[in-house]
């Protein structure tokens, strides 16, 4: 990935970590604690005037890979 790349997915980042603080926060606290093979995560949208929509998935080793290799870039 080249240097300009990175900037704006760091800047794109720091924008969203200021504007949902409380998200972030809860993401950090979250990761911090890990996230073992066999985790559920599940999330809920709410569209305006609509019902939720409701997904999950079981963490993959995969999962925790494609995670990490992320996370690195940011470093």
């Amino acid at each position: 990935m080249n240097p300009s790349a990175i900037m704006k997915l760091m800047n794109a980042k720091n924008k969203f970590v200021s504007g949902h603080p409380k998200f972030s926060a809860f993401l950090k606290d979250i990761f911090s604690r890990g996230l073992p093979v066999g985790t559920i995560i599940e999330i809920t949208v709410t569209y305006p005037g609509q019902e939720p929509i409701t997904a999950n998935m079981r963490v993959k080793q995969e999962d925790l890979d494609l995670l990490q290799g992320l996370s690195d870039l940011t470093k």
